[in-house]
């Protein structure tokens, strides 16, 4: 076996927006931990609440969404637990092209999603790889590092 061109992990609890939130809420708890009178036994449920929402987002930080690989002429994507490999050949791609995953600011991750012709692939970030094959068919992978994905899928796509 050959050395991937390219390697991305793409880890689920890393993106800025959902971040902040889950750390928006774990304040609020506190906050109305803290102004709760006499600190009755439903107020500290709060406390409980507020540091499972720390633990839960530093666990997230942790958990690999899935793994990008460019290698061997082809792409290989392999998800969480779960989810099975995604191989895409790209013998069988016409055309590759860089761009912005979605206009939305709020994306949800997704893994081998089939929508209207599309297949995506995302976790975080703004820029995304699209993909065209011989029967039509577009893949949308998102990536962090754009660039150096684009690149190598290039080089892959010369080799003999």
């Amino acid at each position: 076996m050959d050395k991937p061109a390219f390697i991305e992990k793409q880890y689920l609890g890393r993106e800025f927006i959902p971040i902040t939130i889950r750390l928006v809420l774990a304040m609020f708890c506190f906050a109305a931990y803290f102004f709760t009178d006499e600190r009755e036994r439903n107020g500290d449920l709060l406390v409980v609440v507020g540091f499972a929402i720390i633990i839960i987002s530093i666990i997230m930080g942790y958990l690999l969404h899935f793994r990008t690989r460019v290698q061997n002429k082809s792409i290989l994507l392999d998800g969480l637990w779960t989810t099975r490999l995604v191989k895409i050949d790209l013998n069988s791609i016409v055309k590759v092209e860089k761009g912005q995953y979605s206009k939305y600011l709020f994306n949800n991750p997704v893994y081998n999603l089939h929508s209207k012709g599309t297949i995506r692939f995302y976790t975080a970030g703004n820029d995304a790889i699209y993909l065209t094959d011989r029967d039509g068919l577009v893949y949308i992978i998102g990536s962090k590092h754009v660039n150096e994905f684009f690149r190598a899928i290039q080089e892959e796509m010369k080799k003999n």
